[in-house]
């Protein structure tokens, strides 16, 4: 079998609050929500039809705490590629997702960084090969 990225964990403050953020406002699937032991959350989603997904970790200790919203240190951490650029910008935009950068054309498509709650940057991309 080949290999695959199949999560990526992102740190949290709370479970509902990112829910709330990558459910409500960015329109990703909750596929799964489990009990686990200490108050902890299997809590799994991704935009519709992905295979991969994020698992929204409940930051633990003050080293968990201090990384969310920089796990990258500070540049680009997401790459959300979409079919429809125009389309989700003002989807996400009437929702009151915070665009840091104008939309702009590159050689590789058409791209805009956006931050979610915490301050993680994304691109928010439709790719060159992606013709509407």
């Amino acid at each position: 079998m080949p290999q695959r990225l199949s999560l990526t964990t992102l740190l949290v403050d709370e479970y509902d609050t990112a829910l709330s953020f990558f459910v409500g406002k960015l329109g990703f699937e909750l596929r799964e929500d489990s009990e686990l032991a200490d108050g902890k959350r299997w809590v799994v989603v991704a935009p519709r039809g992905a295979q991969g997904g994020l698992l929204l970790a409940r930051a633990i200790g003050d080293r968990q705490r201090q990384a969310i919203g920089n796990q990258s240190g500070g540049r680009v951490f997401l790459f959300l590629e979409t079919d429809d650029f125009a389309r989700d910008h003002l989807t996400y935009t009437r929702r009151g997702v915070r665009f840091v950068e104008a939309a702009r054309h590159e050689p590789y498509g058409i791209v805009a960084v956006f931050e979610d709650l915490y301050g993680n940057r994304w691109d928010l991309i439709q790719p060159a090969s992606v013709k509407r």
